[in-house]
């Protein structure tokens, strides 16, 4: 495909600027699948042993995976918003799930309530984000599954944001259930004006909690999937096209269609366990709760593979970069039970913390015939090194300051591009360091080569990850010197925000 010059007119910081895109040649088409609380070993290729990845396996075989890969954030939204924005979460806006539907008036669905107003807090209007580079750079923009990047009705929803179609979850507190009382949608191309609720009218005849909610059919994964695949088969390989693929698999609730996928794991887990929700919990009762959780990555995995499949059946595969990856670690939430399928076995913590469970995350690039086949790679990358390695594939030049707005006194982009390591061209340029901070654990972390701090409520906690991956022995005391640098790193890269606050550790 041969992109024109293109110039579009955009309204960011107050500020009416024309964007050009002047690259001749032709642009690589960008997929990337983020899933929800898939840890690190929770796939085949990493390690697991009792679900069965068999595309993501192939994936791997046929890409790069990544070892030392991290998300932006040990949960959803900030981690999500880091992948968005290329900051850190010592920069970024979204820094936790802070929620919006809370304390509003209820509308009536059916037999059901539901919230007149749902999401969560929203990105900067100052600051741009990923969809709206890719769009004002000739791309196709679209997303399905999960926003969770501003309630419905703020500045900060897909269609405001860079996002030609949408159709899944405004909010993630309502994908909490996979069986909704509606979905959001957006389609440019149909000549929508914002997002818009789609009533699920099969699913609202029935209580979304308790008895009668096994009685819905309209399941959202498999109707979220089937829109981006819709899309998919639409590209007509003339334009390039970014889509970001959201799924909810495997988060809670542990709940799903009786089909194949669950049949085959109640055969595998002869003794399986029940969870019984309790009346204060959003999750719906789970039976046989060890065999809906194998079952929804296998479910993840069809997904996978379908993506792939149809790629190379457009035509398509050998200029589409295919990235998947995980929100966060893994949860224990509506009845997950991570040790049951080994994982703190390799990684000490899981989602919500900074350990390494908690933020270290599968990540493989698939693009035939670019990506070396079958690498492992150990290089060391997180969520908002994804911004600037698109915007170098994608032609975009100085994109930091080409997207900076002089409005706003500091404007930070933390990504260092890995697209050397993708396309094995050398040269590859690395971090000083790697910082996370989180409010609802109080928890700060800075990866400084191997050396890995975690501070608890103020507390720093210091473990060497060469010869200690699962962070048992704390070196804190041993080596001052290197926590105190790393202290000053965390103390540099914190700037204060009014709605989420950490407790960093002291400086000595």
């Amino acid at each position: 495909m041969k992109i024109k010059p293109l110039y579009t007119p955009l309204l960011f910081g107050g500020l009416l600027a024309p964007w050009s895109n002047a690259i001749a040649e032709e642009l690589p088409n960008v997929i990337v699948i983020m899933c929800d609380d898939l840890g690190y070993n929770d796939v085949g290729c990493y390690g697991q042993r009792l679900i069965e990845t068999p595309n993501i396996n192939r994936m791997a075989r046929e890409g790069m995976r990544f070892t030392q890969a991290y998300a932006g954030s040990p949960v959803s939204a900030p981690s999500r918003a880091s992948f968005m924005t290329g900051q850190h979460t010592g920069h970024t806006e979204v820094r936790g799930n802070k929620e919006y539907w809370r304390d509003v008036p209820m509308e009536c669905y059916g037999v059901n309530e539901e919230f007149t107003r749902v999401g969560q807090h929203p990105y900067s209007a100052n600051h741009i984000i990923l969809p709206e580079i890719m769009r004002d750079n000739g791309y196709t923009t679209a997303m399905f599954g999960k926003w969770a990047g501003g309630y419905e009705g703020s500045h900060s929803t897909p269609d405001l944001r860079g996002i030609e179609e949408f159709y899944g979850y405004i909010c993630q507190y309502q994908a909490h259930l996979y069986y909704p009382n509606f979905l959001n949608k957006y389609s440019k191309r149909e000549g929508d004006t914002s997002v818009e609720r789609v009533i699920l009218e099969e699913n609202i005849e029935h209580p979304q909690h308790g008895d009668g909610y096994t009685e819905r059919t309209q399941y959202s994964a498999e109707m979220i999937h089937a829109k981006a695949m819709e899309w998919l088969r639409r590209q007509d390989g003339e334009h390039p096209f970014f889509g970001i693929f959201t799924y909810t698999l495997p988060h809670a609730e542990l709940v799903q269609p009786e089909d194949g996928f669950v049949e085959y794991y109640r055969d595998k887990f002869k003794e399986d366990v029940d969870w019984v929700s309790p009346h204060w919990s959003r999750y719906n009762t789970s039976q046989d709760a060890h065999a809906q959780f194998a079952a929804m990555v296998s479910r993840l995995d069809h997904y996978v593979g379908e993506i792939m499949d149809e790629l190379q059946r457009l035509g398509l595969a050998e200029n589409t970069l295919v990235i998947f990856t995980s929100d966060n670690g893994p949860h224990d939430e509506g009845g997950a039970d991570p040790n049951f399928f080994g994982y703190n076995a390799a990684l000490r913590g899981i989602k919500r913390q900074t350990h390494e469970g908690g933020v270290r995350v599968p990540f493989i690039a698939w693009w035939p015939g670019r990506v070396e086949a079958g690498k492992v790679n150990d290089h060391i990358l997180a969520f908002y090194d994804v911004m600037p390695t698109l915007c170098e594939l994608a032609g975009v030049e100085n994109y930091t300051e080409r997207y900076d707005n002089k409005e706003v006194a500091i404007d930070h982009f933390d990504g260092i591009s890995f697209a050397p390591t993708l396309l094995s061209k050398g040269g590859q340029e690395q971090h000083e360091f790697l910082y996370w901070e989180f409010e609802e654990t109080d928890q700060v972390a800075v990866r400084m080569g191997d050396w890995k701090m975690v501070s608890k409520g103020g507390i720093p906690h210091l473990y060497n990850l060469a010869n200690d991956l699962h962070e048992d022995n704390d070196l804190a005391a041993v080596h001052p010197d290197i926590v105190r640098r790393m202290i000053e790193i965390a103390h540099r890269e914190h700037t204060a925000s009014p709605h989420f606050k950490v407790t960093l550790p002291r400086m000595e």
